[in-house]
């Protein structure tokens, strides 16, 4: 009688979670995507399907299958599993569990996997006491993560696991986890159908997201009065957009996504693209990305990838993050993509960058070299002894030949300029004026 009740119990509780909690796979061959993470040569697959998994954690985007493959080995596995999520999660739970676990383990040599879902939210000190029990096997932890784990997680319990990355799933896993749900009883039974412009804006809403996406099919279908299997009612491009008015592409701020995108957008003005530098901006305006800190990349990339081919780069850099400082968000956006765009167009010189670079390793594996007496400091007793010093405005051209490079360096050993804009035209006049040529 118990286990009927329990049952229906299971039952009922199903029937009011959310379609991607009903539509979570039951077993390996149920997960879309994650070919390499989970596919048949896969260390993780085999692994599991030996009931012989170590440490793992899984690492990758919200709506790529980190919680279903827990589950999964939940299913999978003659070890006990028990779950923890470290966002109502303490200490003591985990305390709790590892002598739980430590227990069963002495008296029926019975292990235990121990899922810790959003295993970066845990502090460092709090995954310290992971450590022991993972360390000599009590328990087998499985952790899961959006974010990079060798930023987020301690590396000595790092050293002591296996990362597994997950991916975003393509447009044809969407398509396929689509399917699963409209056909399956736990899902939609034959009783919607999707058109294909629904279909494709859904896998263009969810961003590779599964969880997303049948998120957006639940909320689409409830607007759609059901049909009968055989005779299904279509979920069309109204539906969907009327469910989702509003798309938000993933960005985390300080995290892998802000790193990934600031550099696409520096690499971007970098190679002269100015439409891949708005997008990559309007990315991170989107994000909710402080202004200030695109503007100090900006005025970065306007010393260091522009430089002196257009010393106006820096002024309009500069001019865009006091925009942002001042102004701020909605307006600032059209300061930044003004200085943006003239960053992508001007032309490019790292020879500002290169020349400190290369002054540098001088200075800090060179021998310590000596001032040219002539160019040393006149304000001391005995500098009447320091030899001539050529004053340049003495002399009709503004400029006269004297060393100022201490002995053993040479001109030309630090600075390298291009021929490209103000940069070239200055050393072209440069070396006229000196009587030099190319």
């Amino acid at each position: 009688m118990d286990t009927l009740f329990s049952e229906i119990e299971n039952q009922a509780r199903r029937s009011v979670a959310p379609l991607a909690v009903r539509m979570r796979p039951r077993a390996l061959d149920e997960l879309v995507g994650q070919q390499e993470a989970c596919g048949p040569d896969s260390w993780l697959r085999a692994a599991i399907d030996r009931d012989d998994l170590t440490s793992v954690i899984l690492f990758g985007p919200a709506g790529t299958g980190k919680t279903s493959i827990a589950h999964i080995i939940a299913e999978s596995t003659k070890a006990t599993f028990v779950e923890v999520s470290a966002i109502g999660g303490t200490v003591a739970d985990l305390r709790r569990e590892i002598a739980a676990a430590e227990k069963r383990l002495t008296s029926s040599g019975l292990r235990t996997i121990l899922f810790v879902d959003e295993i970066h939210r845990f502090n460092r000190s709090q995954q310290d006491s992971l450590l022991h029990a993972v360390e000599n096997r009590i328990v087998v932890l499985v952790g899961a993560t959006t974010e990079n784990p060798f930023f987020e997680v301690n590396s000595a319990l790092i050293s002591r696991s296996r990362i597994v990355e997950l991916h975003g799933l393509s447009n044809e896993d969407i398509s396929t986890l689509l399917d699963n749900a409209l056909s399956d009883e736990r899902g939609f039974g034959g009783r919607y159908e999707l058109s294909s412009e629904a279909r494709e804006r859904i896998a263009l809403l969810c961003g590779g997201d599964g969880r997303s996406a049948l998120t957006t099919l639940e909320l689409a279908a409830a607007l759609v009065e059901p049909g009968e299997p055989g005779k299904p009612a279509t979920i069309d491009l109204n539906a969907v957009d009327t469910a989702t008015p509003y798309r938000s592409l993933p960005y985390d701020k300080n995290k892998d996504m802000h790193y990934d995108v600031i550099s696409a957008f520096i690499k971007s003005m970098r190679g002269s693209d100015p439409d891949a530098a708005l997008y990559w901006l309007a990315r991170m305006i989107d994000g909710g990305e402080d202004p200030k800190f695109i503007a100090r990349r900006m005025m970065i990339a306007a010393s260091e990838d522009v430089g002196n081919a257009d010393p106006q780069a820096l002024l309009i850099a500069h001019a865009a993050f006091k925009s942002a400082e001042v102004i701020g968000y909605p307006e600032c956006r059209i300061n930044l993509a003004q200085a943006a765009i003239y960053l992508a167009l001007a032309p490019k010189s790292n020879a500002a960058e290169a020349g400190i670079d290369a002054a540098l390793r001088e200075v800090r594996n060179g021998p310590a070299r000596q001032v040219p007496s002539y160019l040393r400091d006149r304000h001391r007793p005995g500098s009447e002894k320091y030899g001539q010093y050529k004053y340049p405005h003495d002399y009709p051209a503004g400029w006269v030949d004297q060393r100022y490079l201490p002995d053993g360096l040479e001109p030309g050993c630090f600075f390298n300029p291009t021929e490209r804009g103000w940069e070239g035209y200055r050393m072209d006049v440069t070396r006229r004026d000196r009587g030099q040529r190319r």
